[in-house]
């Protein structure tokens, strides 16, 4: 699903109160690191993502790495905080999903 402008302002209004689920330290990116978070979306939809201080990726890095080995979307970077969007392949877990397709 490619997002609209008032479909990605929706999810940062949502993600507003979200705390950080994953960082991404000084082991970087990795693919295992990739699974785990594809695995975590497809429960919640949209989570935050933190880039600690000591990681040697940049929130572009970090970015590029993400959107270009998955479907998941980067709706929103703010300092070295991702906040991710990605459709549940869980027809249960789709409650988010189907609120933005309404929009």
């Amino acid at each position: 699903m490619k997002l609209r402008g008032k479909q990605k302002r929706f999810l940062r209004a949502t993600a507003h109160d979200l705390r950080p689920m994953f960082s991404v330290g000084k082991n970087g990116l990795t693919k295992t690191w990739l699974d785990q978070l594809s695995g975590a979306l497809d429960k919640r939809e949209l989570i935050k993502v933190s880039i600690l201080q000591n990681s040697d990726a940049t929130v572009d890095e970090a970015k590029e790495f993400i959107e270009s080995n998955t479907d998941i979307q980067v709706v929103q970077t703010i300092g070295r905080v991702m906040v991710l969007f990605k459709v549940s392949s869980d027809e249960d877990s789709r409650e988010i999903s189907k609120e933005v397709a309404a929009i």
